[in-house]
């Protein structure tokens, strides 16, 4: 009798939490469509909780992993989580086409002396986070991240650059279906600048070309290729400032990414899908890192950044499309 009896109480605390564990998942359910903004149908909802669901499961798994030292980053929930990896890549990696070779290579000063780390936003080179919404126009992000930089590097001052003006202008690139910098840097060079952010707000969708030359923030003559090589992105990251690059950010670790060094072998050195920013670098707990400015807003990653692997073979490919523009 007593046995039988633990078994029904055994039975009845199982069938409890497990009821408290799905009103906590409601809970938190109802908290990520409130922080970020979300809205459904009834039956959107149903498949992308279902996502979600999944999504958390991958999260506590790597973390509890991590906690384990088998990992030596984290995942955590953000605004992309009702997406699977698929929905992820196809909305938001826009980094693609056929790369324009200038034929203007980085040759680092002579004597230059490599600093340990170096961080540019410290130094006034960076604007805030932004946010590229579902558009695949993260080669826009990328290009006008390193062009405020080597504009605040020639001027002193640190202006925003509209975005919408290479979506709804740069005819080479495809607007919210893709793009590169490169290719980027050559309209701007061509039109004689890009208006400023204020001056032509992002609306995350391609809409028809409104340029104006009066409200031009920063100008380009032309873009600096960076060798495919670890040393020599360090080299122009140290003596240049903020440098746009593409890398592979297909994987599900990327899309869910919350802090640490991110380490995916998994990741392509070969293919790329995404264009991001890299700002500066250095080593945490023994660990070199490339820290990297996205464009997916602060719900992403370390409040918006993301530290890549740094020497280790290139991973991510993180060197092979490494450019910033002449001023």
């Amino acid at each position: 009798m007593v046995f039988k009896y633990l078994l029904v109480l055994v039975c009845l605390v199982c069938v409890g939490y497990g009821r408290l564990s799905e009103l906590f998942l409601d809970k938190e359910w109802d908290e990520f469509k409130r922080v970020h903004h979300k809205a459904y149908t009834p039956q959107e909802e149903i498949t992308r909780k279902s996502i979600w669901l999944k999504n958390l499961d991958v999260i506590a798994t790597h973390n509890l992993e991590a906690d384990m030292g088998h990992h030596s980053y984290r995942l955590g929930m953000n605004e992309y989580g009702d997406l699977t990896t698929e929905e992820a890549t196809a909305v938001l990696n826009g980094a693609r086409g056929s790369e324009i070779v200038n034929g203007s290579t980085f040759l680092p000063p002579n004597n230059l002396k490599l600093p340990e780390s170096i961080d540019w936003r410290t130094e006034g080179y960076v604007t805030p986070v932004k946010n590229q919404g579902q558009c695949g126009s993260c080669w826009a992000f990328s290009t006008t991240g390193a062009l405020e930089g080597q504009h605040f590097r020639k001027t002193g001052k640190l202006v925003s650059l509209s975005e919408q003006n290479l979506v709804d202008c740069s005819k080479e690139n495809m607007a919210c279906n893709g793009g590169l910098p490169t290719k980027a840097y050559k309209y701007i060079s061509g039109n004689g600048g890009i208006d400023t952010e204020e001056s032509y707000p992002y609306i995350g969708k391609k809409d028809t070309c409104t340029f104006q030359r009066s409200q031009v923030g920063a100008t380009c003559t032309g873009a600096i290729q960076i060798e495919r090589d670890e040393l020599a992105l360090q080299k122009a990251v140290a003596s240049v400032g903020p440098i746009s690059v593409c890398i592979d950010a297909s994987r599900r670790s990327f899309h869910l990414y919350k802090e640490g060094v991110y380490d995916e072998e998994d990741c392509s050195t070969i293919i790329f899908d995404h264009a991001v920013l890299v700002v500066g670098y250095g080593t945490y707990q023994g660990k070199d890192y490339w820290l990297v400015k996205n464009s997916w807003g602060t719900s992403w990653g370390m409040e918006g950044y993301i530290m890549m692997s740094r020497n280790k073979d290139n991973q991510c490919g993180i060197t092979n499309h490494a450019v910033y523009p002449t001023v």
